[in-house]
This record gives C-alpha cells, sequence and structure tokens, in this order.
C-alpha cells in the first residue's frame, strides 16, 4: 500500500475507535489497523461488558435467594450457566456487531493484521488472513493496542493450570469451588459473580487491602462485606508460593503465607487475576525511538497524549494510568485532535487529559465507585482537606431495600468547601456516584450541593447527610 495517511491507528478497541471517528470527523486520511481475530476490542468482548452480564445474572440469583425476607416464598430455583453464557452471547453479538459496523462503514479504512515499526512515520503490516506484509507510511499514529493479562512467576502454577476471566466469562459448566489469585476489580467482580451463584470462593490477595490504591476504610467495608458470606473466604497480606495439581482428586491447591503461617487452599480451579500489561510487545516501538517504561512496559505518555515522539500518541491501556473505558476514549479524542493541530488542519489550542474527574467501578456485591482524590491523594498534593461520611445500616431506602453494608464519604477543601472527591460502598454504589460527578464538574462546594432538592425516599439522598456535615466545617 503505497498510500500515505494523516493519521494511523494501531488498535480497534474503545480507544482507536473513538481515535478514528475524531480524526475523521476533522479531515484526517485516517486508518485502522486490528490484528484480533473478532473486531470490538477488550471492553465488548472479554471485559466490561460481558462481564456485567455475567454479574447481573448473580446478583438476580442473590436476590431470589432472599426472598422470604421480603414476605415471599419462591420455588426451588437453579443456576443454569449454559443459558446465562448463552443470554451474555446474544449481548456480546449485538455490541460486538454494532461496533465492527462503525469500524468498517467507509468513513476510514480497516485494515486487518498486525502492525510492527518499521520507523519513525512506517509500520509493516502482516495482513491477518494470510501473513503478506505490506508497509504503511502515515504523517501521525496513535498506539492502542490495550492489555493483555500479566503472567506473575509462580511456582508450579503453569503446570497446575489456571483461569483467566476469558475462561469465566466463557464457562457453561462452573466449578463447585474456585480459587482466585488477586484482590483487584476483575478478581473481585468474578469472585462475586461465582459466589452468587452459590459456588466455594477463596480469594487470596497479596496486599495488605483488596482493591490497593483505594482509601483503607473503602477497602475494609468491601472486605468486610465479603467475608459475611457463607461461601466466600478472604485473605489479604498473603505471599503466593506455589500451585499445583493433584492427578488423583482432580484438585488444584495454592499454598501461600498469611500472618506467617504457611496455609494450603484446594479447590476445583483456580482463577489468575493478577492484572494486565500494556500490548507493546512485537510493535517494534524501538524502530521509531516510542520509549516505555523500564517495568511494565507502558507507554510513556505526556497529558496531551504525545510520546517520546512527538508525531505519535499513545491512549488506553498501553498508556494507562487509569485503566478504564471513558477514560481510554477521551485519551483517544485528544491525541486525534492534537494530530490535527500538528498537521495544521486546525488553530486551537492544544488539549491535555484532565483526571480530576476520575472515575472507578467496580461491580462487586456490594458495588464500589470513586470520583476525584482520594485521601491518600489529598494529602500528598498538601491540599487542606475534611471528609465526612454516613452509613447504609441508617439510611431509609437502603433499609427497605435491605442492602445496609457500607457507606458514602465526601472529600472537600477546608478552605474554599469545594467537592475534591467522593467514594461509595453500598447498593447501586456506580450509579450514585454520578450525581458527585456532576457536582464537581461545576465545582460545586458542599454547601451547594446541600442546595440540590433530593426526592425522599431514594439512596441518591444519603449524600446530602455528609455533605451537611462539611458545609458547617466549611
Amino acid at each position: 500500500m503505497n498510500k500515505t495517511y494523516d493519521f494511523l491507528v494501531i488498535g480497534g478497541g474503545s480507544a482507536g475507535y473513538a481515535a478514528a471517528r475524531t480524526a475523521h470527523d476533522l479531515g484526517l486520511s485516517t486508518a485502522v489497523i486490528d490484528g484480533a481475530a473478532e473486531l470490538g476490542g477488550l471492553c465488548i468482548l472479554r471485559g466490561c461488558m460481558p462481564s456485567k452480564s455475567l454479574i447481573e445474572s448473580a446478583n438476580r440469583f442473590r436476590a431470589m435467594g432472599r426472598a422470604s425476607e421480603f414476605g415471599l416464598r419462591a420455588g426451588e430455583i437453579e443456576v443454569r450457566p449454559d443459558e446465562i453464557i448463552a443470554r451474555k452471547r446474544r449481548l456480546i453479538a449485538d455490541f460486538a456487531d454494532y461496533r465492527q459496523g462503525q469500524l468498517a462503514d467507509g468513513r476510514f479504512d480497516l485494515i486487518r493484521g498486525t502492525a510492527a515499526f518499521t520507523g519513525p512515520h512506517s509500520v509493516e503490516v502482516a495482513a491477518l488472513e494470510d501473513g503478506a506484509t505490506s508497509v504503511i507510511e502515515f504523517r501521525t499514529a496513535l498506539i492502542a493496542t490495550g492489555s493483555s493479562v500479566s503472567r506473575v512467576p509462580i511456582r508450579g502454577l503453569e503446570e497446575a493450570g489456571y483461569w483467566t476471566s476469558d475462561e469465566v466469562l466463557a464457562a457453561e459448566v462452573l466449578p463447585d469451588s474456585i480459587i482466585v489469585l488477586g484482590g483487584g476489580a476483575i478478581a473481585l467482580e468474578m469472585a462475586c459473580y461465582l459466589e452468587g451463584l452459590g459456588k466455594e470462593v477463596t480469594v487470596i490477595q497479596r496486599s495488605k487491602q483488596v482493591l490497593s490504591g483505594v482509601d483503607p476504610d473503602i477497602a475494609g467495608a468491601l472486605a468486610t462485606a465479603l467475608s459475611e458470606r457463607e461461601n466466600l473466604t478472604l485473605f489479604t497480606g498473603t505471599s503466593i508460593r506455589e500451585g499445583r495439581h493433584d492427578a488423583g482428586t482432580g484438585q488444584k491447591t495454592v499454598t501461600f503465607t498469611h500472618n506467617g503461617a504457611e496455609i494450603s487452599v484446594s479447590a476445583a480451579e483456580i482463577l489468575y487475576a493478577l492484572g494486565r500489561s500494556p500490548n507493546t510487545a512485537g510493535l517494534q516501538l524501538e524502530a521509531a525511538g516510542v520509549e516505555i517504561e523500564k517495568s511494565g512496559g507502558v507507554v510513556i505518555c505526556h497529558p496531551d497524549q504525545r510520546t517520546s515522539v512527538s508525531h505519535i500518541f499513545a491512549a488506553g491501556d498501553v498508556c494507562g494510568p487509569h485503566e478504564v473505558v471513558h477514560i481510554a476514549i477521551e485519551q483517544g479524542e485528544i491525541a486525534a485532535h492534537n494530530a490535527a493541530l500538528l498537521l495544521g488542519k486546525k488553530s486551537e489550542p492544544v488539549r491535555e487529559i484532565s483526571y480530576r474527574l476520575k472515575l472507578l467501578g467496580i461491580f462487586t456485591d456490594p458495588e464500589v465507585a470513586m470520583v476525584g482524590l482520594t485521601e491518600a491523594e489529598a494529602r500528598e498534593a498538601g491540599i487542606p482537606f475534611a471528609t465526612a461520611s454516613y452509613p447504609f445500616n441508617d439510611h431509609g431506602k437502603s433499609m427497605i431495600r435491605g442492602e445496609m453494608h457500607g457507606f458514602v464519604k465526601m472529600i472537600a477543601d477546608l478552605k474554599t468547601g469545594e467537592i475534591l472527591g467522593a467514594s461509595v460502598v453500598g447498593p447501586d454504589a456506580v450509579e450514585l456516584i454520578h450525581e458527585i460527578v456532576v457536582a464537581m464538574h461545576f465545582r460545586a462546594t458542599a454547601g451547594e450541593f446541600l442546595k440540590i432538592p433530593h426526592y425522599h425516599p431514594t439512596l441518591s439522598e444519603i449524600w446530602t447527610y455528609p455533605a451537611e456535615d462539611l458545609s458547617i466545617s466549611g
């Protein structure tokens, strides 16, 4: 192919598609290279959407099991994993078809193959169909190749065998028991899916708390709720020593240390969920001069999404720092905007990413969500702040619903009263957090937030209690 593109996108996931769409709208000749067997990207095919489909089934089953609490009686209920997966496949097929249609609708060229840089303005593409190679040249480019499961060396684990989230999302037959290695979002969401369907689950987290990086009180509230489940056991602050498989019994065992003692736990299967790493292998980034972090392989990126090479940008999981879809989309749009500036197609100011309203949502039971600064981040930034919280077990609507785990917390600037961040562990947390996102978008103070009417009784009105405390303290 002899054509030189204004903007070449490597990777057709959420970040890549958003960038290509934006670049086309800005008048740039654009192409997307994607070498995945199926178009759609991680979120649609093996991430956000399929996992939430499965989690929804577990949540419904868990609620059905509590019918008697509400004066109801249900007949015998059962789990049919094959039907859960069939429903997921129908949903994901629709989502994927829609994205595939967007990628192939003619606004930009779609090239099916894998790319490797041959210089700062060219890549070699091996066609997905037959491996034939061609060279494509570009004026600007975006790296949006996403991430894949990290492989942490644990003695005997590879020989023992394990599932990743991919296997869970496709499993039409579920093991009666499973050991989950990891305590991050993916690990805990999958643990709650399996626990919610009545499976015996053991979670082994290396860090001292689940969800390392969030405030300890948030992590602690979730850990407490999970530990109260009859069929879920949680270990934190561990050192994983070994994995092994007993061919005679078919059981798999993980040995680890916890509080100075060596513990072995056995189950029918192991779920490996110890994080993800950027997909940079094979890209030959050194040929283009693109620098990556020595540990982890993350593409080094500036707030304008430029890499170490001024005309090559990056977006999404490949550069981080927050591996969530809406941020990846914004990064891709910013990259396309700034590429257009570099090529003289626009005369507007350079755009830079802001993480002031960074969002995190975790679909465990109970859910966890947060926006803006954590207490640790505010402290590190030297911002004087105050916090206030209120528990769901003293809130009318959550008591009516019978969902009383957790609390909401709001963080405000001690001098100005502006809301700096908020967190919630509890029912519908990932929905509830958006009220604070809107308030923070307009830089509302706690006092201004308190003036917003809230209908009674609703879960949302719980935010008025910490707002009132912070308004008074301010």
